[in-house]
């Protein structure tokens, strides 16, 4: 029993960041495995072990993934311990078999496009099956075991969120537009009562942090996209759209680092000027309540209405701004004229972001993107077949 809890235990490291993680999530991941345990011994002769470690590496966060986590297992599994046990047969238990296994494991995993994780997950649940004191009653309950850990991994990912891949990226993408609202207000307050170069590092810093969380949106509408091509009651166009929004908060992220940026260096330099202070701050203002009110309209996916208000006034807030700097032009030093002009253009570019305007936001592909999620064909036939299976489930 030690050894095996050991086993798990070591089994359990092979889980990557995007499984299950935090607290709850990871109780979660322990109670599947516990379980597998349990109904494992209970249903197949010594199978709790090998059940409760395919369910620990196939718990996932999303059932789909789990689902592909788990028929990865399975499939790649059954045909790499086929190969394996014939290998055993000839070569007898040993490293020509553990060595073949692997190999075959790791390219059935990659023909079969399963991806990285099922290219370690497979070889070590094949090797598992196929271990010491292999013979045929114990490979076919080897076998079953592994089909009862992935079942009740995909039991346990389904109620492991509420929400389903499309509901998550909704919830990333008004997190990281909330925050990005909520720095833009802080500098806007405090370009208003005058700012220190310490004050202007903090909102570096934290503008810093937001854009660290884009890879986590990026990810997550990703994870939207293949959940919409797997099951027939997901609106793959509805996961493109969300995609897309994410892309206009990520650019808008970017832009707001930028301001923070020139905020510092202007800081550096001795500071904004009495006469465009009151102007900067009005236009950041208005940046900030654009933003906040544009990730409403972004977590509200069937809404066909769109309000380009709040997005006009950022431009005219910005296009009030380069007025404002040309006409004190003559009395304003060129390097912090030229700052303090930037800052206008980066109220514009938020402005294309927000309303999705910017060529810049689908004309581009982004260079991390897997390939097959760039272009993905929707033929009728998977589109009608959709709509039914919608109708009536």
């Amino acid at each position: 029993m030690g050894a095996g809890i050991a086993l798990l235990r070591d089994a359990q490291l092979l889980v990557p960041e995007d499984h299950v993680v935090g607290t709850g999530r990871r109780a979660k991941t322990a109670a599947a495995a516990a379980l597998a345990w349990v109904v494992g011994d209970l249903l197949i002769v010594n199978g709790g072990l090998v059940a409760a470690i395919v369910a620990s590496l196939s718990t996932r966060i999303s059932v789909h993934k789990s689902i592909r986590e788990g028929l990865g297992q399975i499939v790649g599994t059954t045909i790499g311990a086929g190969i394996a046990l014939t290998a055993v047969w000839v070569f007898d238990f040993g490293f020509i078999t553990v060595g073949l296994t692997v190999f075959l494991c790791a390219v059935v995993a990659r023909a079969l496009h399963l991806g990285e994780v099922a290219s370690i997950n497979v070889p070590v649940t094949a090797l598992i099956v196929i271990g010491p004191g292999l013979s045929e009653n114990t490979a076919i309950h080897r076998t079953q075991s592994t089909l009862l850990g992935a079942a009740i991994a995909i039991l346990f990912s389904y109620f492991s969120h509420p929400k389903t891949p499309a509901g998550r990226t909704i919830d990333q993408i008004s997190r990281l537009g909330n925050k990005c609202a909520a720095l833009l207000s802080k500098m806007s307050a405090g370009v208003a009562q005058g700012f220190t170069e310490k004050d202007a590092g903090n909102w570096l810093a934290q503008a810093r942090l937001l854009v660290e969380d884009i890879p986590k949106v990026r990810a997550q509408a990703l994870e939207a996209k293949s959940f919409a091509r797997w099951f027939p009651t997901a609106e793959y166009d509805e996961a493109e759209e969300l995609y897309a929004r994410g892309v206009a908060v990520e650019h808008t992220v970017v832009q707001v680092r930028t301001i923070a940026r020139t905020l510092f260096d202007t800081a550096v330099q001795g500071g904004i000027t009495e006469a465009t202070r009151a102007q900067i701050s009005q236009a950041l203002a208005t940046a900030s309540g654009a933003i906040s009110e544009k990730v409403k309209d972004f977590a509200r996916i069937d809404s066909d209405e769109v309000d380009t208000s709040v997005v006009d006034d950022v431009r005219q807030a910005g296009a009030d701004l380069t007025e404002k700097l040309i006409v004190n032009a003559s009395e304003a030093d060129p390097e912090q004229l030229a700052r303090n002009i930037s800052i206008a253009t980066n109220l514009e570019r938020i402005a294309d972001s927000l309303d999705q305007s910017s060529p810049a936001l689908d004309k581009v592909a982004t260079p991390d993107e897997p390939a097959e999620h760039k272009v993905i064909k929707d033929f009728p036939i998977t589109r009608r077949i959709k709509r039914i299976f919608r109708k009536y489930f």
